[in-house]
């Protein structure tokens, strides 16, 4: 099965239902099928050819859905830049992948417009939207008027690449996964399997649709549901959004939710539309979930999957969330990712590959037809990632008696304290667990004694205080004392990636500077 043979599908099954949705816009199936093919022939009216690589700088939009299932048709390979990146990294992603054009939306013309003084292997500005200000631009939509919205002539297979996805970047090093066709397919497939996806939902994006939440986009159009895009995330704004939108399926980062609970606003906008919120992409406190459980309902699904196989490699359903609040003995449960999908097969090794025993900690490593073939250009990488049928995950995690996997940290970020395994998010949870702390990261610095100590970075909620000392001894009580941060920043905001996960490699970076 191929993703462009997916996408034909929806098209044919639900032509006059509402696809998109994206402010006071609303776009049908027919209208985004025959979109995306005159923005692929118009493409291809310019020169470019299946297999070519087209980096994208792109904002939320009205276009965004066919920008995607564009490229899908057409044997183009989509490389999704993250915008907050710098101006650096996105010129290495472009000439390291060879790009031969670059989509963007309006609002990055001038960041195009300095890489192209730098760049020499792209001949191909193309704006999806606005007015060109500058006379080297292409307003590709207007070139879309002059072709067919006939489907492009095009064979394709499950190998041929359909996306280089760049990572995020938490551990330091851009690497590209490669996703096929037949992996783009099955990470929809393996979706609609484990979601209840039914005509007539809507679900609902404010995360950047070039990144994790667009997987998200094809299994819904199957089924013949809406997707309804925000142009970004402003937590007023999204409640606002839930209310009028009325969506039945939300996905969320942890952050996102921390922030719309801390919200002074929340409790006045409902939710009773909502069926599904989905979260995932890093660890949620279990105080915010609690909370989000109470206000909300029942109504949360937690994931878990990273780019190199991405959606869903484990699930904690809804009904273990309802069942972790009823019942203090499955209170901890809120802190794991869940079971294993059907498509999806985990083990935890040691640093041998040798798998360990139930409950110890280890690398995570999977197996899915949903994972990436390889790392782009990344020969010796990609085989220390791939073993096998392995992918391993640089996650470290356990497995309990009853099959639920325990995401600990990542491998990078675990602390070694005077010999001792410290891992963040342990420290994390309990600092969240105090009234006045709204978010939370723990980093290892460099120590004199104990070689590496522990520090917190803390964003308090708005009208709130605590001392260092106060959230030392909070810890102190709540953790082995050699776990408890030795020093406590107070700052307004965590550095954050595109998807919204915390980068404590940013904090360690400006500590270190210090």
């Amino acid at each position: 099965m191929i993703a462009a043979e997916l996408i034909k599908r929806g098209a044919k099954y639900y032509a006059k239902e509402t696809a998109v949705i994206y402010k006071d816009q609303k776009l049908t199936f027919e209208e985004v099928h025959k979109n995306s093919n005159r923005l692929a022939n118009a493409l291809f009216k310019l020169g470019l050819k299946k297999g070519n690589r087209i980096s994208f700088l792109l904002a939320n939009s009205i276009h965004s859905v066919e920008i995607d299932f564009a490229m899908l048709k057409s044997g183009l390979v989509r490389v999704p830049l993250n915008t907050r990146l710098s101006e650096e990294e996105q010129f290495h992603m472009i000439m390291e992948t060879d790009s031969k054009a670059i989509l963007f939306t309006e609002e990055f013309a001038d960041r195009v417009g300095s890489l192209r003084e730098r760049l020499s292997n792209v001949s191909l500005f193309c704006q999806v939207d606005g007015i060109p200000k500058y006379e080297w631009i292409i307003p590709i939509y207007s070139k879309m008027k002059t072709v067919t919205d006939e489907d492009p002539i095009v064979p394709l297979s499950e190998e041929d690449f359909a996306t280089l996805q760049y990572t995020s970047g938490t551990t330091g090093k851009l690497k590209a996964a490669i996703h096929t066709q037949g992996s783009w397919a099955a990470i929809a497939t393996n979706i609609l399997s484990t979601l209840t996806i039914e005509k007539g939902d809507i679900m609902m994006h404010a995360a950047p649709l070039t990144h994790a939440s667009g997987t998200l986009v094809l299994p819904h159009w199957i089924r013949g549901a809406a997707n309804a895009i925000l142009p970004t995330f402003h937590p007023l704004e999204y409640l606002q959004a839930v209310e009028s939108i009325k969506p039945t399926t939300l996905n969320l980062v942890p952050t996102m939710i921390v922030m719309l609970l801390s919200h002074p606003e929340v409790e006045k906008y409902s939710f009773n539309s909502v069926r599904s919120l989905i979260y995932g992409a890093s660890p949620m406190p279990r105080e915010a979930l609690k909370r989000g459980l109470e206000l909300w309902g029942p109504k949360f699904i937690q994931y878990f999957g990273q780019t190199e196989a991405p959606l869903i490699l484990s699930i904690l359903p809804v009904e273990d969330h309802v069942l972790a609040l009823k019942n203090p003995k499955y209170y901890d449960r809120l802190l794991s990712c869940g079971r294993p999908t059907a498509t999806t097969e985990v083990k935890i090794v040691d640093e041998n590959g040798k798998q360990v025993a139930v409950g110890e900690i280890g690398e995570i490593i999977v197996s899915s037809s949903q994972a990436m073939t390889g790392y782009w250009k990344e020969d010796e990488l990609t085989a220390e990632t791939i073993k096998g049928k392995w992918v391993y995950t640089r996650d470290m995690g356990y497995i309990d008696q009853e099959g639920y996997l325990y995401l600990v940290d990542r491998k990078s970020d675990m602390i070694i304290s005077g010999g001792f395994n410290i891992y963040p998010r342990e420290v994390e949870e309990v600092l969240y667990q105090h009234p006045a702390v709204m978010e939370a990261a723990i980093v290892g610095v460099p120590d004199e004694t104990w070689v590496e100590s522990v520090k917190a970075f803390v964003v308090l909620k708005e009208g709130q205080q605590v001392s260092e000392n106060e959230l030392i001894d909070y810890c102190k009580a709540h953790l082995a004392s050699y776990k408890k941060p030795k020093n406590v920043e107070f700052i307004d905001s965590l550095p954050k990636s595109a998807v919204g996960k915390v980068v404590r490699r940013m904090l360690r970076k400006e500590e270190l500077r210090k």
